[in-house]
């Protein structure tokens, strides 16, 4: 192995591949949401609404004239489908045999269910699907006069998830945050390749998958896609037998740790990244790897909503933010919808920036807060203090 890469270069190829290294985003519309969806491999979807959900975070954040219908109508065309990544995520159908593995290992028992398998209820569900067409949990009633929670799903709910889960329905369209059920038989598009792969197939698809995403990737990094025990084992025998043979290349990273990638990526060009600000979800592609984030980028972050709001340190749902190659801070905001006001609640800058990042973090907080509804920026609070009335000043 030769010298390691520069910081620099490891940033750049990052962010390149993420396809967030331009002027110009990926594509526009509905072509350019799934040319994103197939080079990042996937995205997250998330519930939290505080901004804008995540998935529609992460898709605006890479397509011009995105609007949030177009994963309903990538799924609706065949062109993507939902299911488990590393969380529920959108996925692009010519990677749906490899989610095949996990769907079949779930009917056989080999993977833990969590969910009490009933099968009066899974045949009553799927029969109404059958007969009136595809439907939503809320069409179908709870027996049940008391729930213990909000995870308590009524035994509907849990049939419709587990069927999907073992691929027997596929989702064909999100109303809110609801899933709208159909048998997969009747929705996959015609010619989906559903030939289970073999192990090895799915180890180097993997691999592609993350290098494709990531540019290059540690070992661990790339077992991150959707796997499980035998394929991380395959994966690191694929790893060392494709450099073995000169398919892939393997460099050390500062800290040590080995990262591969394809011959002549750490050899490319390294251009200087336009004065843009990128403001990404907390699970962003990008980002969503904290340990990643954290050795390729110094970022150290933690997503708060999650904690007692005594303990937090940046507020509920602070938005990391990029300019240039480097994430500079983050901001903790809401959407209120209802008087179309996008709320700063508080700006942490954790360097000095230049005087090009206000002019660019004005662009690109007016163009996010008008995706999710909102025509007036409020900003609060501004650390360090020392920029906050320059900042407000940009918001009028």
């Amino acid at each position: 192995m030769t010298s390691s890469p520069s910081p620099a270069r490891l940033r750049y190829l990052a962010l390149r591949h993420q396809g967030l290294a331009g002027k110009r985003k990926i594509g526009s519309g509905l072509a350019g949401a799934q040319k994103a969806l197939e080079q990042i491999g996937y995205v997250q979807i998330d519930t939290i609404s505080v901004v804008a959900r995540a998935h529609h975070h992460t898709f605006f954040a890479r397509v011009s004239k995105y609007d949030e219908n177009l994963p309903n109508r990538l799924v609706r065309q065949g062109r993507a489908f939902e299911y488990w990544c590393h969380a529920a995520s959108y996925l692009p159908m010519r990677d749906y045999r490899f989610a095949l593995p996990m769907m079949r290992a779930i009917r056989r028992g080999e993977m833990r269910a969590h969910w009490r398998r009933d099968e009066k209820v899974r045949t009553w569900v799927r029969d109404r699907i059958r007969a009136e067409g595809p439907l939503f949990a809320r069409d179908f009633e709870d027996p049940r006069k008391t729930r213990k929670g909000w995870w308590d799903w009524k035994p509907a709910k849990a049939a419709l998830e587990q069927l999907f889960m073992e691929g027997e329905l596929m989702s064909v369209e999100r109303q809110g945050f609801q899933k709208r059920y159909e048998l997969t038989e009747r929705c996959l598009p015609a010619g989906a390749n559903c030939t289970e792969p073999s192990i090895a197939e799915h180890a180097d698809h993997v691999i592609d998958l993350g290098l494709a995403a990531h540019g290059f990737g540690t070992e661990k990094t790339l077992c991150y896609f959707r796997t499980y025990a035998r394929v991380r084992t395959e994966i690191r025998r694929r790893l060392a037998a494709r450099t073995n043979s000169g398919e892939l290349t393997a460099r050390r990273m500062h800290s040590g740790e080995r990262i591969y990638a394809r011959p002549g990526t750490f050899d490319a060009q390294l251009r200087r990244l336009p004065d843009v600000v990128r403001i990404l979800s907390p699970f962003d592609n990008t980002m969503i790897q904290r340990q990643r984030s954290a050795e390729v980028f110094g970022f150290d972050y933690t997503i708060e909503c999650y904690t007692p709001e005594a303990k937090r340190q940046f507020g509920y749902f602070a938005l990391p933010l990029v300019f240039r190659d480097r994430f500079v801070g983050r901001m903790d905001c809401k959407a209120h919808r209802a008087d179309a006001r996008f709320e700063i609640k508080a700006l942490f800058l954790e360097e000095e920036v230049p005087d090009l990042f206000l002019p660019a973090f004005a662009t690109a907080t007016l163009a996010y807060a008008a995706f999710t509804g909102c025509d007036h920026v409020q900003v609060q609070q501004v650390l360090p203090r020392g920029l906050a009335a320059p900042i407000k000043r940009l918001f009028g």
